[in-house]
């Protein structure tokens, strides 16, 4: 059927308009300017980290108690300034203690023929390669090679040592990934079921980090136990923050996350560069952000006997956990509150819940 016009008839008590060209190019804008800062973000965040890697207070020793020993080690902080923190000790063993308290990067013992290195690669094997490289030049002047030898080395299955990076990488994404997830299709639970949830999940991430990363890949090949209740640690802490922070932030969560967890974390981590090879303020984040927190706290355990700073690392995750119940805590009060206030059921509108698809579908894309 048709009008006089030829034109089909609205349909039957049919009030809604399409969109304006105007209104969808705005909600298009909107929506866009998440994964544009995400860009810019990500940008500043990595090229800031990594563009550059200089050694900044690189700690080395020269071993030995004889005048020269003396004076070499007094020539190469001269000429190195700030970029190397140089020390003299008197013997290899007291060189070796330090290198496995991960106090030392490297540590040099001179000789006239046979000139040594001393490192431990699994602390970090760009700030080992950071150490050779100042000897080398050392050694050229003497027209001798120098022999590098490694007290720590990676396991098979992680030879660069980067392995536990790429670990500490899927157990992020999958926990704040996560967050999203319970936050929007969670919306008709209360705070404290979402955070049990939460739990659950983060349970369900470490059992997926160590599998990966222990049976299948070798990365890790001894003290799993160990690993994977620091991944828990981690990945709990992670949603739990990100939970918390839903509940005040809505559709930003993500992105605040992903600077909080991706853009500071990452490139803080000491992963691909430690502290000593990158700028003031990576390296200041290093000393007590989360996933600096596991990964030291994984490389302490795997390769240097649960010592070099294990309790510290340990410390530094539960206060991330920690930080992440007083926020649980909070928003379930806030959210209380505001149920009584509207006196309104938990469960949102059919509006809210189509927002929160489109934030849930952001969140899984990026």
């Amino acid at each position: 059927m048709t009008t006089s016009h030829g034109t089909p008839p609205a349909a039957h008590g049919s009030t809604h308009r399409a969109p304006g060209l105007q209104h969808s190019l705005r909600h298009i804008a909107v929506h866009l300017l998440t994964p544009l800062l995400m860009c810019l973000g990500m940008a500043l965040a990595y090229q800031g980290a990594f563009h550059k890697p200089e050694p900044h207070h690189l700690e080395v020793a020269v071993v030995g108690t004889t005048p020269q020993a003396r004076i070499l080690a007094q020539t190469v902080k001269d000429k190195a300034g700030d970029a190397l923190d140089v020390t003299a000790l008197p013997t290899r063993d007291a060189a070796e203690e330090q290198l496995r308290d991960r106090q030392l990067v490297g540590a040099f013992v001179p000789d006239a023929t046979a000139p040594e290195l001393i490192v431990a690669k699994a602390n970090s094997d760009t700030s080992a390669m950071a150490a050779e490289a100042v000897f080398q030049t050392v050694t050229a002047k003497q027209g001798v090679p120098l022999t590098v030898t490694d007290i720590a080395p990676t396991d098979s299955g992680d030879p660069t040592g980067q392995g536990l990076f790429f670990l500490l990488v899927a157990l992020s994404i999958g926990s704040y990934g996560s967050v999203a997830v319970i936050g929007t299709a969670g919306a008709s639970v209360r705070m404290p079921v979402r955070a049990a949830i939460g739990l659950v999940t983060s349970l369900a991430v470490s059992i997926i980090g160590i599998v990966t990363a222990g049976p299948l890949f070798h990365i890790v090949d001894h003290d799993y136990a160990a690993v994977w209740a620091m991944g828990w640690l981690y990945s709990a802490g992670i949603i739990a923050i990100g939970v918390g922070l839903h509940t005040f932030l809505k559709r930003w969560t993500t992105l605040t996350l992903m600077v909080l967890f991706v853009m500071l974390n990452f490139t803080s981590s000491g992963g691909i560069y430690r502290p000593e090879l990158q700028n003031g303020f990576f390296g200041a984040l290093h000393a007590f952000w989360n996933g600096a927190g596991f990964l030291e706290g994984t490389r302490s355990v795997l390769y240097f006997d649960g010592g070099a700073g294990l309790a510290g690392h340990l410390l530094t995750l539960t206060l991330w956990f920690a930080a992440g119940l007083v926020l649980l805590t909070i928003a379930g009060a806030y959210e209380r509150r505001q149920r009584i206030a509207t006196h309104t059921p938990v469960a949102r509108p059919v509006e809210a819940r189509t927002e929160a698809e489109e934030e849930m579908e952001e969140a899984v894309g990026v």
